[in-house]
């Protein structure tokens, strides 16, 4: 009986099909197990058949229905493994299939594909472009040093015309995987001997075995990273039905050379937009760390409870289950990791306020004290000066840089507005309690001089960590290679704390990279959510500079997000039930989709109507597991890290987006109104980037300001 085996670009194409697709995709994989190769070759269903004028002669397509067909790698060498690698339209299954060109990488033995044709159409031009240039990009390396690495001879007469990072970028989609990833390392700046070390080497088999070039077979098993090879009916309908959740744990070559790179020597900084697969790195450096040594501990780390769950979810997945492996890692937020600390060494820690606590308790020192100043103001001055400088005394606050405070502040008005931080400070003593940052301030100090938690600690959505946090996190693990491995977006900020990492004794000099290249989101999608932060600039996550989204691309496509106002909530509600419905036909599992407002009083009228027309629906701040079906109902804050494959953007009103409450007025503090009014449009563009295939954004009433091109609705 014929072996199946997936790519991973059938994965991708797989997952965005109709439901009746899915259903042909299943039966004729089913029915492909159950006959012999002989049989396969003559059976009128499936009609497997050559492709005309093909790259590689091995190329098959397979009926799925009368518009699709199914594109399969045939072996050609006597062995039974067929690799299924794209489900495509039926008019463009066989110029797709006749472009594509699957060869062993002559390094690692490992199975790739590359757009031959697209690479022999542009080579021609670029080598022109390329002898009025003055230099090239990887002049320097001879062609025995590049073919040591797998660099082939039609890759290699390409790379001789690459002038820059630029072009090597607008490359990448057409070249073979192993190749293009020891080439974007060479970019970098690494030598031949590193690439070597940490893109082939780990990859290559231990006993390469018979040529691969000659056994289909024997390649599809050196390519475990982006293939999976199904050993019977039951192990493919069991992943057939569950490619949503291996995509959120797939690692893209972009990603893998950050991921997988075997010691970095200090501190690493991992950016880039959202989707572009930083938590997927970040799941991935654990697995990493974890085999470098039996007894490694990791802490895994975020900002909310939320995330925390999603990031347990996926690295159980990823380490397929295996409790003595996550046994070693402790995945928690910084606040409960700073929590237990203080609870274990100074033997208890006081419960932290909540915010509406804290405000009340501000609003109280301004009336005891008489003071000039609003409680929003000073909880804003002692978040982002006092305890962001872990300043202690009245003369430290003196002297101290105000950066990014919109009001000048004389020392007299420091000394007056100090006497209101003690008295806060002496008010939280009395009650016995205390806030999230001074338990973390309080870790950090016990933590000086102790003995390290952990040997490694990894940090995703690092964007939102204040000082105080990054203090608890550097005392944590002591430094050195591969101590922190950080990923975040500055522009998904959207708990308002900026800090220099550099300050705080964590120095990502030289080991900072950028991924560009969504891999969740569609490009429409990924081009209209943009357009929310085009107006204005972002501060980089290190506090040095501004970040930029220029270059970020997806490889996706599909619909345009559809936009619409409706004159009631209730309108807008009644349509929100009727577009989940249509979802769900569509073949999308209920917990493939997203619902998120600013508030929980419209996700509530939210909850009541889907649940009315009885479609499962779920809370996400009630925590289901994975295995628990239903609609995932969020505020837009909680939607932060998680991700679905259709989104609903409920209430994007004028009145919610940006709420005026969380907007400090510019004559109180100019500067701190414009970060809140940035802050705000970061928590739009992060509850519409969750979308992977579908979004839609409706409001009753006036249209939020932040909303681009509202009157183009699809």
């Amino acid at each position: 009986m014929p072996q199946l085996a997936f790519a991973n670009s059938f994965w991708e194409s797989y997952d965005v099909l109709e439901k009746p697709v899915k259903a042909g995709v299943r039966k004729a994989m089913q029915k492909f197990q159950l006959l012999t190769v002989s049989q396969l070759q003559a059976d009128k269903g499936l009609h497997l058949e050559s492709v005309h004028n093909a790259q590689d002669t091995r190329m098959r397509t397979i009926r799925i229905n009368d518009f699709w067909r199914g594109v399969v790698l045939a072996p050609d060498d006597g062995s039974d493994v067929f690799l299924l690698v794209n489900v495509v339209r039926h008019d463009d299954a066989y110029s797709w299939a006749a472009k594509r060109l699957y060869t062993t990488n002559s390094a690692t033995r490992a199975l790739e594909v590359r757009n031959v044709v697209a690479i022999e159409q542009l080579t021609p031009a670029l080598e022109k472009a390329a002898e009025a240039a003055d230099s090239l990009l990887f002049a320097k390396y001879s062609d025995t040093v590049l073919r040591e690495l797998g660099i082939d001879d039609q890759v290699l007469r390409a790379v001789r015309t690459i002038i820059d990072k630029a072009q090597l970028q607008a490359f990448e989609t057409l070249l073979p995987e192993d190749q293009c990833e020891v080439l974007q390392y060479l970019a970098e700046g690494f030598s031949p001997e590193e690439v070597y070390r940490d893109v082939v080497a780990v990859r290559r088999p231990v006993d390469a075995g018979p040529d691969p070039d000659k056994s289909l077979a024997v390649a599809i098993a050196n390519t475990a990273s982006r293939i999976t090879l199904v050993s019977g009916p039951e192990e493919l309908a069991g992943i057939l039905e569950k490619p949503f959740a291996a995509w959120r744990v797939f690692l893209h070559p972009s990603q893998r050379r950050v991921a997988y790179r075997v010691s970095y020597g200090g501190p690493v900084q991992v950016t880039g937009g959202p989707g572009t697969g930083k938590t997927v790195a970040a799941l991935h450096r654990v697995k990493h760390l974890l085999a470098r040594s039996p007894d490694t501990r990791v802490l895994l780390t975020t900002y909310t409870n939320a995330l925390a769950a999603a990031l347990r979810e996926n690295l159980s997945l990823l380490l397929d289950g295996d409790d003595t492996l996550l046994a070693r890692v402790d995945v928690t937020t910084v606040n409960a990791h700073a929590h237990g600390v203080v609870t274990r060494l100074d033997g208890k820690s006081p419960s932290p306020l909540n915010d509406r606590e804290e405000r009340q308790l501000w609003q109280r020192v301004v009336k005891q004290l008489g003071l000039p100043w609003s409680e929003q103001f000073l909880a804003q001055e002692y978040r982002h000066v006092i305890l962001a400088q872990d300043l202690r005394t009245p003369e430290a606050y003196r002297t101290a840089v105000r950066r990014g405070r919109g009001s000048a502040l004389p020392s007299a008005r420091r000394n007056e507005l100090w006497t209101a931080i003690e008295l806060f400070e002496s008010i939280l003593r009395n009650q016995r309690t205390t806030t999230h940052l001074k338990v973390c301030a309080r870790a950090a100090d016990l933590l000086v001089g102790s003995a390290p938690t952990h040997d490694h600690v990894v940090v995703d959505e690092a964007q939102d960590l204040h000082p105080a946090q990054w203090r608890v996190l550097r005392a944590s693990v002591a430094s050195g290679s591969d101590d922190l491995f950080i990923t975040g977006d500055p522009h998904q900020r959207i708990y308002d704390s900026k800090v220099s990492l550099g300050s705080l004794g964590i120095s990502v000099t030289g080991r900072t990279h950028r991924l560009r290249v969504n891999y969740r989101s569609t490009e429409e999608i990924l081009v209209w959510s943009t357009g929310i932060l085009s107006p204005v600039s972002v501060d980089d996550l290190g506090g040095e500079g501004t970040d930029s989204l220029a270059g970020y691309r997806s490889l996706l496509h599909g619909r345009r997000p559809h936009t619409d106002g409706y004159g009631s909530e209730q309108a807008e509600v009644t349509a929100l039930v009727e577009r989940v419905q249509g979802w769900l036909a569509q073949g999308i599992r209920p917990s493939e989709i997203g619902v998120c407002a600013r508030f929980n009083v419209l996700l509530d009228k939210a909850y009541d109507k889907l649940a009315a027309a009885k479609v499962p629906v779920v809370r996400v701040r009630d925590n289901p597991g994975a295995a628990v079906d239903g609609v995932r109902l969020a505020t837009m804050h909680a939607m932060k890290g998680l991700e679905f494959r259709c989104v609903a953007v409920l209430g994007a009103t004028a009145g919610a987006v940006p709420f005026a409450r969380e907007v400090t007025p510019a004559s109180v503090d100019a500067l701190q109104h414009d970060s809140d009014l940035l802050r705000e449009r970061c928590l739009l563009f992060v509850a519409c980037t969750r979308a992977r295939e579908a979004l839609a954004v409706s409001w009753s009433g006036a249209a939020s300001p932040f909303l681009p091109a509202i009157s183009s609705r699809a």
